[in-house]
């Protein structure tokens, strides 16, 4: 039996929004997946995924626990075949006065959008830079360039990832593993009925970007070794190159009026 000759690649949060649309990208450009996401929409993605012409192995896996972080490194050092590429894309956010959010809602975002990220990476960086090679995608976010009121975690969480990734790249700068950042905007996902953001302006817009011109730009930046990468339409890029040269305390106050809980009516 020989062995595959298509790269293979994992991605996180892969069940749905960009997660699955970069899964999608992916499995265009020739690659097999494992895809790795704690919900049901896992099997139906993968299913979707297969059906495209990859071989995807899905992994069922709650992220927040550091076994499970664990179980999905064994499937990916169990899986026969060099890791070619990662998108740790898996992340969610709470929206709300920070006095007043839910404790362990936010312990539980710390432990999936920072600890299992780190944790995931340094496995996956571990074994790249044994091989001296493969390519790393972290989602971070616009979120991450300034101060979020009412997504205080979140915002910081993606300031974390985006820090992360960006001190990676310059430790394996000299080898052939690169590390990218993508950074959406504003995106059609699940995410804003999840963290709890619908009655704010930024839940309640009708301009949000397409996940699939999210992923899409950041599969292109992952692949061309860059940096960091804004995905989504030139609004969002324009806000996020705008917020990073922002002064904290400006770009905070003017984030407040469209998170603020209520805003949307």
């Amino acid at each position: 039996m020989s062995a595959p000759t298509r790269p293979l690649a994992l991605v996180t949060g892969a069940s749905s929004g960009i997660g699955l649309e970069l899964a999608k990208q992916f499995v265009q450009n020739g690659f097999d997946l494992i895809v790795v996401a704690e919900d049901d929409e896992l099997e139906p993605a993968a299913a979707e995924l297969r059906g495209l012409g990859a071989a995807v192995s899905p992994v069922r896996a709650d992220l927040t626990q550091r076994a499970e972080v664990e179980k999905v490194v064994a499937a990916v050092r169990g899986a026969g075949r060099p890791l070619d590429a990662a998108a740790l894309n898996a992340g969610v956010g709470v929206g709300g006065p920070f006095i007043e959010t839910d404790l362990d809602a936010e312990l539980d975002l710390i432990a999936l959008n920072c600890t299992s990220t780190m944790h995931l990476g340094k496995r996956i960086a571990q074994d790249m830079a044994a091989r001296n090679a493969g390519r790393i995608l972290f989602t971070s976010s616009i979120a991450s360039q300034a101060p979020q009121p009412f997504q205080a975690v979140y915002g910081a969480s993606k300031a974390f990832v985006q820090s992360l990734a960006l001190a990676l790249r310059e430790e394996l700068k000299d080898t052939d593993v690169t590390i990218t950042s993508l950074l959406p905007g504003v995106t059609h996902s699940e995410f804003f009925d999840r963290a709890g953001l619908t009655d704010t302006k930024l839940g309640a817009t009708e301009h949000k970007d397409d996940p699939a011109k999210v992923a899409e730009d950041g599969f292109k930046g992952l692949m061309n070794g860059e940096a960091s990468v804004f995905g989504g339409s030139l609004t969002s890029k324009a806000m996020g190159h705008l917020s990073a040269m922002t002064p904290d305390s400006i770009a905070a106050k003017t984030f407040r009026p469209v998170a603020e809980p209520g805003s949307a009516e």
